[in-house]
């Protein structure tokens, strides 16, 4: 690899991570050939990877490392935790080159619930699907601790290791042990406690260890509120200590799952040309394949077509032979022995949720890089979004904002913003100061500037735009309306932004009567008509200050006869206000503007001469 195309590999890469998502979830990095060489966990996807690619690093591994590196690709998940074991999970199942390989085969701990006559429920690291059903792994140590503590605590279930059978209890086979002596087990070995309740203890252990705990919650609340009430504070403790307990325990992580078959999960996301699938494999539990990949649309492909082609192609390629497959919506696939799933709740709906989050994702980050690399079909899709949303005749290649800035009527401005391919064209912008209006009538102060503006475009023969906007709702487009097409006979689309009571764009107005069109806060499109209306009033309200600031520095020095701009300025930059020009000797004027001028001024104010301008320091 020459130079050249190290750096072009490094920028390729970089441009990446920029783009990745500051969010938990699993990265991995591949060689030239497409292997796996190294996966690795994050809180935040982008900042841990950005690390790797600084200049400053100095680890020897981490730039061979680097140096290998030709791809990456992620998984976003919804925890840290989430993370850490869908990293496990990857490490194990392509063993990349630069990680540390977990070959001792041990793994996080899950709770067992033995098919025994007489369950146990126990910690392990083993698992045999013949002998037990699992819940887990748990990444949290203490969780799966606080689990087994709160069923010794709640249902004595016994924790011996013998094992048992009906009819070694019926024939009176095993003897008591210390656990029941110690209180820890009722002896349901020697028929002292009846099989159908120790089996209940055991269902509702397992209906814990599936997250079902509500009802359970409400009973135990509802049996505080009654030990409370009968001063039974010591036993309301303990029921209150198990209350806690299962509020605190956190659901089981959507990586690993109870599912104890093999499922493929598939979800999709499209736009007018690309079609994006996630597709999560799950093998026992655990997902152990996670992939988003695009399709270029050829026809007017449906998206259950498209979904179909995913599914066949994605299974043949990493060779599936999963029996259920987990889809947002129904199709209908070529595959005999299949079950198609689409779940509503439990755990296949959280599989489900978190393929759609990286589908949604991968969708995100490629429109980024297509927009960063080509900034020109960024402009294009905003502007085909906003010809869409609003049904124009024509692409709106050119967009022109008004707003109007006073106080009171007083210093009365309006500024008029132009964006052209979805960009500021500040050379186009141009201020009115209000010369027809008076007093404070933003109407009427908006249709002169609309007359004003469009009235000379006409006679100049100036390109017209193909959008208007109006920093206001319903009332500012109907008055800018009324001069537009009433008076001027001009077919120019008005739309309106109007704002929350927080002074934010809240909206997007437009037709005849105006009706509000549905735009997601999150989307480009909301956020360029954000910058819109933030820019034109920023233009707007900044020449209303200047205009503002200019009329108030006419001061008592203006109506002097002989005091130009030039002694003015002289003597404010000296004295800093005209309460001290008043003040100062004649000696301290003559120092600064000569004896002429200086016997003027102070004769002036001598003869008592007075103002209505306020004397205030001038130099703001």
């Amino acid at each position: 690899m020459t130079k050249e195309e190290n750096l072009q590999r490094i920028e390729r890469l970089k441009t990446i991570v920029l783009n990745m998502p500051e969010k938990p979830g699993s990265y991995q990095y591949y060689d030239e050939h497409g292997t796996i060489i190294y996966v690795g966990k994050a809180k935040n996807l982008k900042a841990r990877c950005s690390t790797y690619f600084h200049t400053e690093v100095d680890r020897y591994k981490t730039k061979v490392l680097v140096s290998k590196i030709h791809n990456i690709t992620y998984t976003v998940v919804k925890s840290e935790a989430e993370a850490l074991l869908l990293e496990n999970q990857l490490i194990k199942q392509f063993q990349p080159r630069y990680n540390v390989l977990l070959k001792d085969g041990k793994s996080y701990p899950s709770i067992a619930v033995t098919k025994e006559y007489l369950p146990r429920i126990f910690k392990t690291r083993h698992i045999d699907r013949k002998g037990a059903m699992y819940f887990g792994p748990y990444s949290h140590i203490p969780t799966i601790n606080g689990l087994l503590e709160l069923f010794k605590n709640l249902y004595p279930i016994r924790r011996c290791h013998q094992p048992m059978t009906k009819e070694g209890v019926e024939t009176g086979k095993y003897k008591l042990c210390l656990e029941y002596h110690m209180k820890n087990c009722l002896g349901p070995c020697v028929g002292n406690q009846s099989h159908e309740e120790y089996m209940q203890y055991i269902d509702t252990a397992i209906r814990i260890l599936k997250g079902d705990t509500a009802t359970l919650r409400k009973e135990m609340l509802t049996q505080m509120q009654e030990l409370a009430a009968e001063m039974k504070f010591e036993e309301a403790q303990i029921v209150k200590r198990r209350y806690e307990l299962i509020t605190a325990h956190q659901e089981k992580s959507q990586i690993i799952t109870s599912t104890g078959h093999n499922i493929d999960v598939f979800s999709i996301d499209n736009d007018e040309q690309i079609a994006y699938i996630n597709y999560l494999h799950v093998v026992e539990g655990a997902i152990n394949q996670a992939f988003t990949f695009e399709y270029k649309k050829k026809l007017d492909e449906s998206k259950e077509e498209l979904l179909v082609r995913g599914i066949m192609d994605m299974r043949d390629k990493w060779g599936s032979t999963a029996k259920e497959i987990v889809l947002p919506f129904h199709v209908e696939l070529p595959l005999e022995s299949i079950e198609i799933t689409i779940p509503q709740r439990g755990d296949k709906r959280q599989l489900l949720s978190l393929s759609e989050l990286n589908v949604k994702q991968y969708k995100v980050d490629r429109l980024k890089q297509q927009d960063k690399l080509n900034p020109e079909q960024k402009a294009v899709r905003l502007m085909k979004e906003i010809q869409d949303h609003l049904k124009l005749p024509t692409l709106p290649y050119q967009i022109e904002c008004f707003d109007n800035s006073n106080i009171s009527g007083s210093d009365a401005v309006a500024g008029c913003v132009v964006f052209k391919k979805c960009k500021p064209s500040k050379a186009d912008y141009r201020k009115y100061n209000i010369k027809t209006v008076v007093g404070p009538d933003d109407y009427a102060s908006m249709q002169e500037v609309v007359r004003r503006r469009y009235s000379r475009m006409i006679e100049e023969g100036t390109t017209l735009p193909d959008l208007i906007i109006t920093d206001g709702g319903a009332g500012q487009m109907s008055v800018v309306r009324a001069v537009v097409e009433g008076e001027l006979g001009l077919q120019i689309p008005i739309a309106g932004l109007a704002k929350d009571d927080r002074h934010r764009t809240h909206e997007l107005l437009y037709g005849n009567p105006p009706m509000t069109i549905a735009l997601k806060q999150e989307s480009a499109l909301f956020r360029l008509l954000t910058q819109i209306q933030d820019e034109v009033h920023r233009f707007a309200i900044t020449f209303h200050r200047d205009k503002r600031s200019k009329s108030q520095l006419r001061s008592e020095l203006d109506t002097i006869p002989g005091v130009g701009p030039k002694t003015k300025e002289a003597l404010l930059k000296a004295f800093k206000s005209v309460k001290r020009i008043k003040e100062a000797s004649e000696e301290e004027l003559s120092k600064v503007i000569g004896e002429a001028k200086a016997k003027a001024i102070k004769n002036y104010f001598s003869q008592g001469s007075s103002s209505s301008v306020n004397n205030n320091v001038l130099n703001e």
